[in-house]
């Protein structure tokens, strides 16, 4: 298809399905703005959207090292997507260290956009290139299209009379605006956020919008980009969308949980990587009841979500696996006087400080079994961005419902990473209303409140709020007696509380697992949890579409587990776990069920990619087979 555009006498049109690009510059280059702005063009166009954020954990990297370098992947379509892409279609590169991190993924034929004005001696040497990349013919696999971005940036601010340094900047609006030319990409809600962003400086503002305009013009009227490419909105359930990633859908739903349970919510917790944005978030929702508090440290921050669901508020904590070692001695504490708290644990690699900005999903056991003593706690997963509203609510309800700390896995990749979100009928969320007691409860007619007397079906405790007449009792991690809650050290009692706290968390209830089997005689079960879920998915379309059959589990409930994952284990010939650990869920699922799972396993700070998992599925299908 052609049309007639200004500066070409006939532009092609490619109509694509679906397009893979990735930004990738020095982490000062604004390389997370610029993905984030392309990403919300392309959900308000209506396409399905998945990305991947990377970025290094140092806060300022050595300016062109490899180390300092920053991406961010955005995966777009006119159909439903699972994963940010394996490999980009499109890569821009705004310096030699950002090349050279990058183009191994990029396949040959790709499109390499280049800021040329940073290929100097200098930044070259800084990441050991011998030659010029774009002189010496290592890229002829790719078709290149040289950009001086930098200087054609310079050279349309000039007349704002900013200074070189700050015109340079806005070079990544620069080749935003160049890629939305190229992927016909709307542009007045990038203007209009420009101007927002940075409403107390109108000049800077102003510039950043000429730098975007300018980067479209140079597409529209240059004689090397021949070809601009159409992606068309994607067939969704209807309904109202937005863009969100994992950290602010797991902010609304304990927003949402919050007003579902008509408590009041008390965030207590401490900055760490990659959880901290879940504070900034609900630091803006005062007007719903959200109280965040910033403590001193990890310890401080758990303590204070704990006295505040002692208080009768929902008690809620965020952190990451190092702030869940610290934490571990007050969720025990949680489990002993048996008070609702949401942990939630944003996974990041590991061991101690391990790789902050890298994703992992390597905290499972951990969540299991971290704590001193018999204390079990109810541990669940959210699958992607979006899922982490709803798991995050229902994290909440199992809290209040059965007066238990709670465990939520997310991890740096569902975390930063977003997709397209069907904004819910709050009327359709669960009521989490919760009745505290109100008179005295002993049984022996003592008039006096026995605060371990439980529900006969949830087997939780009665919830006072300090200070109600006449319900004053003890609170605390000494064992506690039967019924009355008296400090007891009686052996009997001891195994007696530890059966019965461990019988409420077995009997939490949970949905049953889901299997994703079309044709239903498939031999091989791939089971996952957390963030490999678009991965797997990824991958088992693509062994069907190679006339191969592959079932595909995801558990989003991990402690306890559904009821009838038993059966479907035990339904399949091979089951195979992919992780992102050495194999945490395919011990568990060994001990539990007695079951071969194969494990597999990868701990590179990287998500898998469906091509790799894909090879993995055929090797293990054709194995059954033969």
């Amino acid at each position: 298809m052609s049309v007639s555009t200004e500066g070409h006498e006939t532009a092609e049109v490619r109509k694509l399905d679906r397009v893979v690009i990735r930004f990738a510059g020095d982490s000062g280059d604004g390389m997370q703005l610029t993905g984030d702005r392309f990403t919300s063009e392309a959900a308000a166009f209506g396409n399905d959207l998945a990305t991947l954020p990377n970025f290094p954990a140092e806060i300022r990297a050595p300016a062109g090292t490899l180390p300092g370098v920053s991406s961010f992947q955005l995966h777009f379509a006119d159909y439903d997507i699972l994963t940010p892409g394996d490999r980009p279609d499109v890569l821009v590169a705004m310096n030699p260290a950002a090349l050279k991190s990058n183009i191994a993924d990029l396949p040959h034929g790709g499109i390499l956009i280049v800021n040329t004005d940073e290929f100097n001696k200098r930044n070259l040497s800084k990441v050991g290139y011998a030659a010029d990349p774009l002189e010496d013919g290592s890229l002829e696999p790719y078709v290149v299209h040289k950009v001086a971005m930098a200087t054609l940036t310079r050279g349309a601010l000039e007349p704002t009379g900013l200074s070189k340094k700050d015109a340079e900047r806005a070079k990544n609006m620069f080749a935003l605006g160049l890629l939305s030319w190229m992927y016909h990409r709307p542009t007045e809600g990038t203007e209009r956020f420009l101007r927002e962003k940075f409403a107390k400086k109108p000049d800077i503002a102003e510039a950043n919008v000429l730098a975007f305009r300018t980067g479209w013009n140079y597409g529209e009227t240059t004689e090397a980009f021949a070809v601009t490419y159409e992606v068309a909105p994607a067939k969704l359930a209807q309904g109202t969308y937005r863009q969100i990633t994992g950290n602010t859908a797991l902010a609304y739903g304990i927003v949402a949980a919050g007003q579902r349970s008509e408590l009041p919510v008390f965030l207590g917790t401490y900055p760490i990587t990659p959880a901290s944005d879940i504070l900034h978030e609900l630091s803006r929702h005062k007007n719903f009841g959200i109280t965040t508090f910033q403590a001193e440290d990890e310890i401080a921050g758990i303590g204070a979500a704990l006295g505040a669901a002692y208080g009768g508020a929902l008690g809620v904590t965020t952190t990451s696996g190092p702030g869940i070692a610290l934490k571990s001695e007050t969720i025990g504490l949680a489990v002993m006087t048996e008070l609702p708290l949401l942990v939630v644990d944003v996974q990041r690699g590991g061991p101690s400080t391990g790789l902050p900005t890298k994703t992992e999903q390597a905290d499972l056991l951990q969540a299991m079994f971290g704590r001193n003593g018999e204390a079990p706690v109810p541990v669940l997963a959210p699958a992607t961005p979006a899922d982490c509203f709803q798991m995050t609510i229902d994290a909440a309800r199992i809290a209040l419902k059965y007066r238990t700390p709670v465990l939520l896995l997310s991890d740096g990749y569902i975390a930063n990473g977003s997709e397209p979100w069907l904004i819910p009928d709050v009327d359709t969320l669960p009521d989490l209303r919760v009745s505290f007691a109100t008179e005295v409860n002993a049984p022996d007619g003592s008039g006096e409140f026995w605060p371990y007397l439980r529900d006969p079906e949830t087997l939780a405790r009665p919830w006072a709020v300090p200070g109600t007449p006449g319900l004053e009792h003890r609170i605390g991690g000494l064992e506690k007696g039967d019924g009355q809650g008296n400090i007891s050290y009686d052996p009997d009692n001891h195994d007696k509380m530890v059966r019965l706290r461990q019988a409420k968390i077995d009997g939490v209830d949970v949905p049953d697992l889901v299997v994703d089997d079309p044709t239903g005689d498939a031999e091989v079960l791939v089971v996952g949890w957390g963030s490999t879920y678009g991965p797997i998915g990824a991958a088992a379309r693509r062994v069907r579409r190679l006339g191969l059959k592959v079932a595909h589990a995801h558990l989003r409930h991990l402690n306890p587990f559904p009821k009838n994952l038993g059966e479907v284990l035990g339904s399949y010939r091979k089951v195979l776990v992919p992780e992102m650990n050495l194999g945490q869920l395919a011990l568990l699922l060994r001990a539990k069920y007695l079951v071969d799972a194969v494990s597999h396993t990868k701990v590179a700070g990287t998500p898998f990619k469906a091509e790799e998992l894909q090879d993995v599925f055929t090797e293990i299908i054709q194995g059954v087979k033969a």
